[in-house]
C-alpha cells in the first residue's frame, strides 16, 4: 500500500508541473499535451519512445521508418508475410535478379518523383554508409529503367526480398542538405525540426501517395526512463507512450481514459556470454548459469506476466521456433555442473580452480528496464553457490560492447531475432564470426556452415527445417541464454483511434492513425 500511495503522489507531482508548465505557455499551447489546437482544429500527437536517436537518417538509425518519415519497396503485415509497399509488384527472374516495378505518381517530400533511378541512388548511398546493412543485402551490381529497378545479388540470395524489408533500407533523396536532421523521404509525415536525443516534429505530407495523413502534425519524444514515461502518458504529456514497466501499469489500466496495448513480440531477451573469457569457453559453466536462470520467475514477477518463457531465440509461435520445453531453473544442477568442470568451494565458500575464484561482469542497461532486474536475480542466484558476478549499468550497451571495447563477460541484451517473418537474419548477424551482432565472438562451425546453406535455400519447408536444426545446435552449445520474449508493452490514451502497436516494431507512425 505504501509503495502504491508513493506512486500516486509522483503521479500528482508530475500533473502540477505540466500544468505549471502550459500555463506559463498560455492558452495556446494544448498542443504540448498531444491535443488539438482548439484555435486551429488541428489533429496532432505525441509518442514518447525509449530509445533515443541522434541522428534520423534512415540509412543509419530505424526512426525514419518508425516516424512515418521513409518507406521500403516492400513492409511485413500482421501476419509476417511480405506486402507490396514503394513497389507494387516484384519478380524474381532468375537464381540472382530481382526486377522491382514502383507505383506511379510517387513523389519524395520535396515533390521530386520516385523513379528507378531515384531508387537506384538510394541504395547507392546506402550501401556506401551502412556496412551492416550492405553485408546483409549482398548486392552487386543495379540497374535503373522508368519505374523499375533491377537488383543482381552477390549469389544465389533468396533471403534477399525479406532483407528489404530492413528499416535501413528505405528510399531516400539522395542530394538532400541534411540527411541527419532532416532527410527528404516518402512517408506520410515530413520532418519540420529535429533535436537529436530529445524531439522529432512532423507535419502532414499532403501529396502522400497513399492518401494524405489523418493527423496534421505527430511529436515523437525521447526518454529513457520507464517510469518517466508512463507518468508522462498519465499527465497527458504524451499520447502512447512506449516499452512502459509492468510495475507501472496499474494506474493506467484501471483509469478510463488509458488502455494498455500488451503485444507478443519478436524480440527475446538473453545473457549474452563472451566467448573471449577463459572461464566461459567451458559449456559445463554456461550450461550452469543457465540453469541459475529461473524464466517462470522472471515472466512472472519480473515482466508480471507480459512475456513468454524463451527456448531459443524464436517466439514459439513461429514456424522455426523450438518445440522444446524452456530450460529448467535447477541450483543443485548446476553446481555438480561446475564441480565437474573443476570448481571447488574455498573457506569463504566461493567457487574456485587453480587458485582462482569465479567471478564475472555482468553489465545491463535501463533503456529496458527489466533488464536491471534481471541481472540482479541472475547475480543473487550466482552468489547462493559461491559465484561472484558484479552487475555495472552503462548508458548505452551497443556502444559499451563495440566501441569502448571493454572486459565483458556477460551482457543482458535483446535482439528482434525475426524481424522480417526470417530466423536467417538471426544466425548471420548473431552467430556468423562477423556478424554485426556478435559482440560475444561467437564461433560454431555447424553454425556456420548452416546459415550459409540457408541463404541459399528458398524453398520454404526446407528453410524452416534448416532453421529447427540451427536452433537446436544454438541451444546445445549455449552462448546466450535465451530468458523470455518480452511483450511490447504501451500505453495509449483512448483519444488516439485507428491504432495499435505491432509485433515488428517498425510502423508506429501511420497515415491512418486519428484522434477524437
Amino acid at each position: 500500500m505504501l509503495k502504491k500511495n508513493i506512486f500516486l503522489l509522483i503521479v500528482i507531482l508530475a500533473s502540477l508541473v505540466v500544468s505549471a508548465c502550459s500555463n506559463q505557455k498560455g492558452s495556446g499551447s494544448e498542443e504540448s499535451k498531444g491535443k488539438s489546437s482548439s484555435a486551429t482544429e488541428e489533429k496532432s500527437v505525441t509518442l514518447l519512445f525509449s530509445f533515443a536517436s541522434e541522428t534520423i537518417d534512415p540509412h543509419q538509425d530505424w526512426i525514419g521508418v518508425r516516424a512515418g518519415i521513409a518507406e521500403t519497396l516492400v513492409k511485413i503485415d500482421e501476419n509476417l508475410d511480405i506486402q507490396p509497399w514503394l513497389a507494387e509488384s516484384w519478380e524474381r527472374k532468375d537464381d540472382r535478379t530481382w526486377t522491382f516495378t514502383l507505383r506511379e505518381g510517387m513523389t519524395f517530400h520535396d515533390g521530386t518523383p520516385v523513379d528507378g533511378q531515384a531508387v537506384k541512388a538510394s541504395f547507392e548511398r546506402l550501401l556506401s554508409v551502412n556496412e551492416a546493412i550492405g553485408a546483409s543485402l549482398k548486392i552487386e551490381s543495379m540497374e535503373a529503367s522508368g519505374q523499375e529497378i533491377t537488383f543482381v545479388t552477390q549469389d544465389v540470395y533468396p533471403a534477399f526480398l525479406s532483407e528489404l524489408v530492413h528499416t535501413n533500407a528505405s528510399i531516400v533523396k539522395v542530394d538532400s542538405e541534411n540527411m541527419e536532421k532532416s532527410p527528404i523521404a516518402t512517408g506520410p509525415f515530413k520532418v519540420v525540426d529535429f533535436i537529436p536525443e530529445s524531439e522529432i516534429k512532423l507535419e502532414r505530407y499532403e501529396e502522400y501517395w497513399d492518401g494524405a495523413a489523418k493527423l496534421d502534425q505527430v511529436s515523437i519524444k525521447f526518454n529513457t526512463d520507464g517510469n518517466v514515461r508512463a507518468l508522462a502518458l498519465q499527465s497527458g504529456e504524451a499520447d502512447i507512450a512506449y516499452h512502459l514497466p509492468p510495475e507501472a501499469l496499474e494506474p493506467i489500466e484501471s483509469s478510463d481514459t488509458f488502455r494498455v496495448e500488451s503485444v507478443p513480440s519478436l524480440r527475446v531477451h538473453f545473457f549474452l556470454y563472451n566467448a573471449a573469457k577463459p572461464a566461459l569457453q567451458d559449456i559445463k559453466v554456461r550450461k550452469a548459469l543457465d540453469l541459475l536462470t529461473n524464466r517462470p520467475v522472471m515472466v512472472n514477477e519480473i515482466m508480471n506476466g507480459h512475456a513468454t518463457a524463451a527456448s531459443g531465440p524464436f517466439n514459439p509461435s513461429l514456424p522455426f521456433a523450438s518445440e522444446l520445453d524452456p530450460n529448467s531453473y535447477n541450483p543443485d544442477e548446476a553446481e555438480e555442473l561446475l564441480k565437474e568442470a573443476g570448481y571447488m568451494k574455498n573457506k569463504d565458500g566461493k567457487l574456485e580452480k587453480d587458485g582462482e575464484t569465479l567471478q564475472f561482469t555482468l553489465a545491463t542497461y535501463q533503456g529496458r528496464p527489466e533488464l536491471p532486474l534481471m541481472a540482479q536475480y541472475l547475480q543473487a542466484e550466482a552468489a547462493n553457490i559461491g559465484i561472484d558476478i558484479d552487475v555495472v549499468t552503462v548508458e548505452n550497451i551497443d556502444s559499451y560492447l563495440w566501441e569502448q571495447q571493454q572486459d565483458w563477460d556477460i551482457v543482458t541484451y535483446s535482439n528482434l531475432t525475426a524481424p522480417r517473418g526470417d530466423g536467417g537474419y538471426f544466425f548471420n548477424v548473431a552467430y556468423l564470426p562477423d556478424g554485426s551482432l556478435n559482440p560475444g565472438q561467437i564461433n560454431i562451425p555447424e553454425i556456420n556452415e548452416l546459415a550459409i546453406q540457408l541463404n541459399k535455400t528458398a524453398d520454404m519447408q526446407e528453410r524452416i527445417s534448416l532453421q529447427k536444426n540451427a536452433v537446436e545446435i544454438v541451444q546445445e552449445q549455449l552462448h546466450h541464454s535465451y530468458i523470455l520474449h518480452p511483450h511490447i508493452i504501451v500505453g495509449v490514451n483512448e483519444r488516439v483511434k485507428n491504432w495499435s502497436p505491432g509485433s515488428e516494431e517498425y510502423y508506429l507512425i501511420t497515415n491512418l492513425m486519428d484522434v477524437e
